[in-house]
C-alpha cells in the first residue's frame, strides 16, 4: 500500500482514509462506485447515484505543527506509553436518496495532514464524483508501477494529486 492525500491505494483498491481491518469502518472508491464498509455501516452507490462526496474533521495542520505533533507521539512511545490510534475523520456519501456517513481512520502517519495535501485531496474527491469515478484507473496504475516502494515524500504526493485533480489546485 501507499498513502497519497487522504487515499490509501492498494494493489487493487483505493480508499478515503486507512484501509480497513476486521470490522473497522472504511470507504473504498471503485470502478463502479463508493462503498462503505464496516459494522457501523455499510453499504453501495454507483457513481451515477452519488452527488457528492464531503470530508471533515480531518486533523490537518501545517508543517512546523505537524513535526511537532510527530515527534511528540515518537517520545511518548520511548517511554512506553502505547501508541495511539491514528485519528478518525468523517466521510459523507450525498446520493439522491440522502446522506450516509462513516468515521474511516486517517491514512498519514501521525493522523496529521498538511493544508495542501488535504485541498488537493479534496479536489480530487471532486473530480472522481465529477467524472463519475474516471481517475481512479491513473491511481492504481500508479500504485502497480511504483511495487512495493514506500509512500512518496510530501512533494511528490501534492504533485501525484494535482496531477489526479486533472490541475485542480486547491481553491
Amino acid at each position: 500500500m501507499a498513502m497519497v492525500g487522504l487515499f490509501w491505494i492498494t494493489e487493487d483498491s483505493v480508499y478515503v482514509g486507512a484501509e480497513p481491518e476486521g470490522t473497522t469502518s472504511g470507504v473504498r472508491l471503485t470502478g463502479h462506485g463508493v462503498e462503505l464498509l464496516g459494522r457501523e455501516r455499510a453499504g453501495s452507490w454507483s457513481w451515477d447515484e452519488i452527488r457528492g462526496i464531503e470530508v471533515a474533521d480531518v486533523p490537518v495542520r501545517r508543517t512546523v505543527r505537524r513535526h511537532a505533533a510527530i515527534a511528540f507521539d515518537l517520545v511518548s512511545a520511548l517511554l512506553g506509553q502505547e501508541p495511539e490510534q491514528p485519528p478518525f475523520f468523517t466521510v459523507r456519501v450525498t446520493t439522491g436518496g440522502g446522506t450516509v456517513g462513516t468515521s474511516p481512520f486517517a491514512a498519514i502517519t501521525g493522523g496529521i495532514y498538511g493544508p495542501t495535501e488535504y485541498e488537493l485531496s479534496l479536489a480530487l474527491l471532486r473530480r472522481l464524483v465529477d467524472g463519475g469515478g474516471t481517475g481512479l484507473d491513473d491511481l492504481l496504475a500508479w500504485r502497480r508501477d511504483h511495487g512495493t516502494a514506500a509512500t512518496p515524500g510530501r512533494e511528490e504526493r501534492e504533485l501525484l494529486l494535482l496531477k489526479w485533480a486533472g490541475g485542480r489546485g486547491p481553491h
